[in-house]
């Protein structure tokens, strides 16, 4: 896959989480920070990046350039994604549904996130491993690489798309006929 130039998008940035760490030593206690930063443009381009620095500004800063790195795109079909995807990242598990359209973002913590910085309106997620803010934002971005398009599973597969998707043409037909 091609490396996407950040510079021509238009990304937005949101810092998720900040954490404090500190540690303990003969001479006190020395603290740091880590933040989990997610930036997107709302056209399908997403990217999360964790900086870590004795300072929040600069934990920040780092996230944001580690997000810039990671930016990936995926399909985006009526404003939802193609199909559900189950991905495990760590102890932590999501499941990602295409929803009807006005359903709105249905998920938490940072999966809510990096869905709305990438410009999905209508989906469906849930955690159901843990609740750490940091995996299930590595296992959103893990599922989001893997959607596909109906369209290219089917020039994969050499098939068509209506005999991969039975049930669209069904739906489309049902449509035309009102």
């Amino acid at each position: 896959m091609a490396k996407i130039d950040t510079d021509k998008l238009d990304l937005q940035e949101r810092v998720v989480r900040t954490n404090k760490c500190q540690k303990t030593t003969k001479g006190g206690r020395t603290m740091s920070w880590s933040a989990l930063v997610v930036v997107g443009d709302g056209k399908g381009h997403v990217g999360a990046g964790l900086g870590k620095a004795r300072a929040i500004p600069d934990a920040i800063r780092k996230g944001m350039e580690a997000a810039k790195k990671s930016v990936i795109f995926f399909p985006i079909v009526s404003g939802t994604i193609p199909h559900e995807v189950l991905q495990n990242e760590g102890a932590a598990q999501i499941l990602i549904k295409p929803a009807s359209a006005g359903t709105g973002i249905v998920a938490g913590s940072s999966m809510r996130t990096i869905l709305e910085l990438a410009g999905v309106h209508d989906v469906l997620g849930k955690s159901l491993g843990s609740a750490n803010p940091v995996n299930i934002a590595w296992a959103t971005i893990k599922a989001l690489k893997r959607l596909k398009r109906a369209s290219d599973v089917a020039r994969l597969r050499s098939t068509t798309v209506e005999a991969l998707t039975p049930w669209a043409k069904k739906s489309e037909d049902a449509t035309h006929a009102e």
